[in-house]
């Protein structure tokens, strides 16, 4: 009989991969954690703080805990592979607003692990379905949607169209449409943030969504919106839903949304999401989940129920859901208030250049202008941006932003380096 080979640590089957790049975001989390200083701010990682700088359960979902956790009916048991139906339906109302019998029929929705989980499952379904040759990503984009498209679409292209025009710290919309139109062709995918763009709190206009909703027609370009932030760009989760909205009302364009739950619910550790197909008809509605739920079974069997449950108890009653929609008011205001408090320290310090795209961005995230070098020396100062320069707004607070404001006043003279839009 045949000896197998012995392993040892000098010749292990693994020694010739090579160490993979940590994540940049949970990395700083890990050097801010170790930061010995007394006094430190974190702007990297998207989750909501209170003005305390702690996190904040919202009392909404506070409540619907405990009423689950006395329902004597809740138990354990596994889900179907599509998910919590009351969860499924209420994501899809929410996102869609009360779609019609016609487009209710046409709209596939299965319930998935959070936004990450939803962006997975569509490129995995879309490159073996539509079997598509590039898809055009935003620049910048959130990171992790490279890594997605690596792994579950590993033959599809990734093109990047213009998004962010540092000279000015907005929208290069020019840019984006004409590198989409003399470069995209058909078939191709695009990925669109559906409101508060991260990295950069930058969103088209409803007029600018129109015309790339016309440019996504003519071109005949298939629309993947991410949706991971209904609520806290104005507040108002019909607001931000505009966009997915207004596509989906020209019935000229097949498109899917992956929804996230972890900020509008605060539920980030309970990865709750959904995905969203919308066809041009039933038929192929169902077709397409079957493939779909055929995934699914296959990657995760079953999606967790508790997050799930949570927010389906909250927005199929009407008291819950108007109790959620103030909270969701109170942390979009306090972001708000945090980028006009900002703003307004940098400018008592007449700090060099023009900061007023720090409140005229939106969401979680500011794309501050600052560049790298300017972010390390802002570690030495025990504040904590990533590289690009986003900055978590979240993490300001009464207490911290005056010294945050005094800190970036500090590099930005040192380097003599101020935003380009202040020239």
């Amino acid at each position: 009989m045949k000896k197998l080979p012995v392993h040892t640590k000098s010749n292990s089957l693994f020694n010739h991969l090579e160490t993979m790049p940590g994540d940049p975001i949970f990395g700083l989390m890990s050097q801010y954690a170790k930061d010995p200083a007394e006094f430190k701010a974190s702007l990297t990682i998207g989750v909501y703080r209170d003005e305390d700088g702690k996190p904040w359960v919202l009392p909404t979902v506070k409540k619907v805990e405990k009423m689950i956790a006395e329902d004597v009916a809740t138990n354990h048991e596994y889900l179907p592979m599509e998910g919590l139906g009351a969860f499924v339906e209420s994501a899809r109302d929410l996102l869609f607003g009360n779609p019609s019998p016609d487009l209710t029929s046409r709209i596939g929705s299965l319930q998935t692990i959070s936004g990450t989980g939803a962006v997975h499952l569509g490129a995995r379904f879309l490159n073996d379905s539509l079997q598509p040759k590039r898809i055009w990503v935003s620049d910048p984009t959130w990171g992790n949607h490279h890594a997605i498209f690596d792994i579950a679409a590993p033959d599809v292209e990734q093109k990047m169209y213009p998004y962010y025009d540092a000279a000015t710290c907005s929208l290069n919309f020019s840019g984006m449409m004409s590198t989409l139109e003399e470069q995209a062709q058909p078939g191709d995918l695009i990925l669109l943030h559906a409101c508060a763009h991260n990295p950069t709190g930058i969103d088209p206009t409803k007029d600018q969504w129109k015309q790339i909703a016309d440019l996504c027609e003519r071109k005949h370009l298939f629309p993947f919106f991410d949706s991971a932030y209904q609520g806290f760009a104005s507040g108002d989760v019909d607001e931000d839903a505009w966009a997915v909205r207004h596509f989906v009302s020209r019935n000229t364009l097949e498109l899917v949304v992956a929804q996230s739950f972890s900020k509008n619910f605060g539920l980030y550790g309970q990865r709750v999401g959904a995905f969203h197909i919308v066809t041009s008809s039933q038929e192929a509605r169902d077709k397409a989940l079957s493939h779909l739920i055929y995934l699914q079974r296959a990657e995760i069997s079953n999606p967790p129920v508790y997050g799930a449950r949570i927010v389906a108890f909250v927005l199929q009653n009407a008291s819950l859901r108007r109790e959620w929609e103030q909270d969701l008011l109170i942390m979009s205001g306090r972001i708000k208030t945090m980028r006009a408090a900002l703003f307004g320290e940098l400018q008592n310090l007449n700090t060099p250049g023009n900061w007023q795209h720090i409140v005229n961005q939106n969401g979680m995230f500011s794309y501050t202008g600052l560049s790298e070098k300017q972010v390390l020396a802002l570690r030495k100062e025990h504040i904590y941006l990533l590289t690009s320069g986003r900055a978590s707004i979240s993490g300001l607070n009464g207490e911290n932003v005056t010294l945050v404001a005094k800190a970036i006043d500090k590099v930005v003279r040192e380097t003599g380096d101020a935003p380009a839009s202040a020239v």
